[in-house]
């Protein structure tokens, strides 16, 4: 009798909590339509998301309305192991990001861009690699402990917040992917980070984050020069995570990707 193809886990792993929503959700929601077990996983607390909430009571709202998001999503969400501001490129991260990492065993992670606006998001993004990268090598040690397994993992990077990095320079995509189909979605799991509107029309001048992340998305669809709506991709190095043809999100995903013209 012949079995049926493992299904494909997908880890999506960011900084705060709205990070998803704002830059992967649209992708993240086909890939469950695809198919895919969903995990979530906002590395901070989202403590210093906000200009008027005591730190308890912030990191409270901003639990809730991540775990109101991921059973939207039909994902599992994962605990928060930092602060804001407070996520490094160190030793100690690495062995406790990697120990989530081991725990789900990821077919495909989605992370942020290793060029961004802020260093909670690059950081981030470098723990993820590295934390993939040894997650066969039984002689690093997680915290707490995980067996190492040798599966192959496919990394993403999503483009960075504002489509720049941190210099202003524009970060072009290497493929898009059409998400007019769940934008509906998206939006709607936007919408559960109540708490974040006015921190962001605050600090950021976004009079509403759904519309900000709305024509995003179209700036997104028209650098595809196909889609309406897209999130745009970069795919990570091949070595050392899998075979070179390996390459499960656009795999799952036949007919809504489209490489960006150079």
């Amino acid at each position: 009798m012949k079995s049926n193809p493992p299904r494909p886990i997908v880890l999506a792993a960011v900084a705060h909590p709205d990070d998803i929503e704002f830059m992967m959700a649209g992708t993240l929601l086909l890939l469950r339509d695809a198919g895919a077990e969903l995990h979530c996983w906002n590395l901070s607390r989202g403590d210093g998301g906000t200009t008027t909430h005591p730190r308890d009571e912030i990191i409270r709202l901003r639990r809730e309305e991540a775990q109101e998001a991921a059973a939207l999503a039909g994902a599992a969400l994962h605990p928060p192991l930092f602060d804001d501001f407070r996520i490094f490129y160190n030793e100690p991260s690495l062995r406790r990001v990697a120990a989530v990492v081991r725990s789900i065993r990821p077919t495909l992670i989605l992370t942020h861009s290793p060029e961004d606006y802020m260093e909670d998001h690059q950081n981030t993004a470098r723990l993820l690699v590295t934390a993939a990268f040894s997650r066969a090598a039984p002689n690093f040690p997680t915290e707490p402990p995980a067996p190492p397994y040798a599966g192959p993992v496919a990394l993403y990077h999503a483009l960075p917040h504002g489509l720049r990095d941190g210099l202003r320079r524009p970060v072009p995509p290497d493929f898009c992917v059409n998400i007019s189909p769940v934008m509906a979605r998206k939006r709607a799991l936007l919408a559960c980070h109540r708490s974040q509107q006015a921190w962001l029309d605050t600090t950021q001048g976004m009079a509403s984050h759904l519309d900000t992340m709305t024509a995003q998305c179209r700036e997104v669809g028209a650098m595809s020069g196909r889609f309406e709506l897209a999130e745009g991709w970069r795919r990570h190095s091949h070595l050392g995570f899998a075979p070179a043809d390996y390459d499960p999100l656009c795999a799952l995903l036949p007919g809504q990707t489209h490489p960006h013209p150079l």
